[in-house]
């Protein structure tokens, strides 16, 4: 009775072991294979927002070698950084802020009391910008053209204009 008890313990505990082990391969078997499923997920996702990206910084002066080449060398002959020189350029557009009667360079006067300033300046290459303005009730984005004079100084030209409706 003894060595029956001992054999049906065994048995027992062999098919305890046989099928935590089938258990636990197919577990981790399904684990891979999640793990997959996500990883290539995430990785179609980040591949479309690379893309995705790339296609939005087609027209950037951070992108467009051309466009930096242009301001190489100013007449001194000193090199302009790009990265030191689009912030430059916003600085002295946002400046314009500060007016009483509002940015100039958005193209329209104030409206109801309200001046027009701009909020969100991309500096699009070595000749463009475009931004956005509001004066808190009517929104639009203007076009400018921008020059970089010797002496350091930013002129500006308001190209285009656009307003939306008020909604």
């Amino acid at each position: 009775m003894k060595k029956s008890l001992f054999l049906y313990l065994f048995i027992l505990a062999l098919l305890v072991n046989i099928f935590t082990y089938m258990y636990y391969s197919k577990e981790n078997s399904f684990q891979r294979e999640e793990l997959a499923k996500t990883t290539k997920v995430l990785s179609d996702s980040v591949s479309m927002l690379k893309n995705k990206l790339s296609e939005a910084e087609y027209f950037s002066y951070e992108t467009n070698q051309q466009a930096q080449d242009y301001f190489e060398k100013t007449a001194g002959g000193e090199f302009v950084d790009y990265q030191k020189l689009i912030p430059y350029v916003k600085e002295k557009l946002v400046g314009y802020n500060d007016d009483p009667k509002g940015n100039k360079y958005v193209g329209f006067d104030m409206i109801d009391g309200k001046k027009f300033i701009i909020n969100h300046v991309k500096v699009i290459n070595h000749r463009w910008i475009i931004a956005d303005f509001n004066n808190t009730d009517i929104w639009g984005e203007v076009i400018l053209k921008y020059f970089i004079n010797d002496d350091r100084s930013v002129d500006f030209e308001t190209a285009e204009t656009l307003i939306y409706p008020k909604q």
